[in-house]
């Protein structure tokens, strides 16, 4: 009933050469999104939009999607590769330049220890999983993917809803939108100033465990335009295993383990969301001090905003910052 009632709203939008803010919020890449724009197309136009880049994203990059091509890739069923796989590549592999913690190539990791809907082994073998991860098992040639070990699988979830974000946000450009803000799953782009005249600002979520309502429990809040802002942590996606770990989604590609340290969750601002979406990932899956040590030799072109476990007897998280 709920969607009908969306539905009928678009339908009924109004149409005005002259531009208004719309906002427009639906279900994306298995997440939700939510659009504000000042703009004059219409909610309905909008909207038709949003589901043809879904239905785009969903059958290249879609790792839950048996017949998307990134599954046929991972199932050796195809060596082709589209632009999009092709782009989100080229940022990932930028990434792990930066970092080695950053590895796209972790997809059997995942799926053993359960983070890609998939049962989750009691017993990972590590050592072996462990022989086909690594950027250097694979490359493009010619717009066919090569890899050393026909294992080797490509997981593209920590950017390609980042990714997602930048499309939407260059389709509005195109559209002379000076003004909007684009979320697709708590990843972020904004242009231009919302409908008071002032620079958008957005919330940074408190990373305690299970802190599931996204704005309800905020940390800080930072305003943004012109750039985009990614967080990543590991207070929503992790289980105990029969041992009692503390199994989080982050995976250390370098030793196959997941991967939980003090730094509780990482935000990164930057000009684009794909890079600011893999940027975040990889502070995660890298040590406090090394985390710091990459914040800051980026900083100028990438801010971030750290929030780092209490120290020993306290309650207070501490933070650190390269925000202006």
């Amino acid at each position: 009933m709920k969607w009908i009632i969306i539905l009928f709203a678009l339908l009924f939008a109004g149409c005005s050469d002259t531009p208004q803010y719309r906002t427009i919020d639906g279900s994306m890449l298995g997440t939700t999104y939510h659009i504000v724009a000042e703009t004059s197309l219409t909610s309905e136009q909008i909207f038709a939009k949003m589901q043809s880049i879904n239905h785009e994203a969903n059958a290249s990059m879609s790792i839950f999607n048996s017949t998307s091509l990134l599954s046929r890739i991972n199932s050796n069923e195809t060596d082709s590769v589209d632009i999009h796989i092709v782009r989100n590549i080229e940022i990932a592999t930028k990434v792990n330049a930066l970092t080695p913690r950053y590895d796209i190539t972790v997809k059997p990791l995942v799926d053993a220890y359960g983070f890609a809907a998939k049962n989750r082994e009691a017993k990972p073998n590590i050592d072996s999983l462990i022989e086909f991860v690594g950027f250097s098992k694979f490359h493009i040639d010619n717009g066919r993917i090569v890899k050393e070990d026909s294992r080797l699988q490509i997981d593209l979830n920590s950017v390609a809803k980042g990714y997602v974000v930048d499309l939407i946000a260059e389709w509005l450009d195109k559209q002379g939108s000076e003004n909007y803000i684009v979320e697709v799953g708590g990843e972020i782009r904004a242009k231009g100033i919302n409908a008071k005249g002032i620079a958008w600002r957005v919330g940074i979520d408190s990373p305690f465990d299970n802190n599931n309502s996204p704005g309800e429990h905020q940390q800080r809040v930072v305003q943004i335009s012109g750039s985009a802002l990614a967080t990543s942590g590991n207070y929503r996606r992790f289980y105990y295993n029969d041992k009692g770990e503390r199994i989080s989604h982050t995976l250390n590609p370098q030793t196959g383990h997941s991967h939980s340290t003090t730094l509780l969750s990482a935000t990164v601002i930057t000009r684009n969301c794909a890079t600011a979406d893999a940027l975040a990932t990889a502070f995660m899956a890298s040590d406090e001090k090394d985390a710091i040590s990459l914040a800051e030799s980026l900083r100028d072109s990438v801010q971030v905003y750290f929030v780092l476990a209490p120290e020993r007897g306290k309650e207070v998280y501490r933070e650190f910052s390269t925000l202006e």
